[in-house]
């Protein structure tokens, strides 16, 4: 089922990597694994089905690290992060969405929720 919630659109620093993204984003996420301390990511979630790529996904390099599920990806020419893709618990796709990356979007009125990503 389709989640219902605004559209924003997201792209990398230097526009290599475009997408537009539909989702109710209240809260981001906080992780505090290797990757994502150093990233510095706000991550929101979102059915797959909710993303939509405006560039060719040969623009994105992939980086895969621990237990190789989630695919992090990352434009090849400025280096910033701005999603990644994996399946939730249940087997569903799911987009992880840098809430950093999107235009018009107001961080300061985020929820966030911290993750303990380095226990795993």
């Amino acid at each position: 089922m389709k989640q219902i919630g605004m559209k924003y659109s997201g792209s990398c620093h230097c526009g290599g990597i475009k997408f537009e993204v539909e989702g109710d984003f209240q809260e981001g996420l906080e992780c505090n694994c290797s990757m994502c301390s150093r990233k510095g990511s706000i991550l929101g979630f979102v059915p797959r089905e909710n993303l939509k790529l405006l560039t060719p996904e040969d623009r994105m390099a992939t980086y895969l690290f621990n237990k190789h599920i989630i695919r992090h990806h990352f434009c090849k020419t400025c280096g910033i992060h701005p999603l990644a893709e994996a399946k939730d618990r249940s087997g569903k796709p799911t987009a992880a969405i840098n809430l950093r990356c999107l235009e018009n979007f107001d961080l300061g009125a985020l929820k966030i929720k911290k993750f303990n990503g380095a226990a795993l």
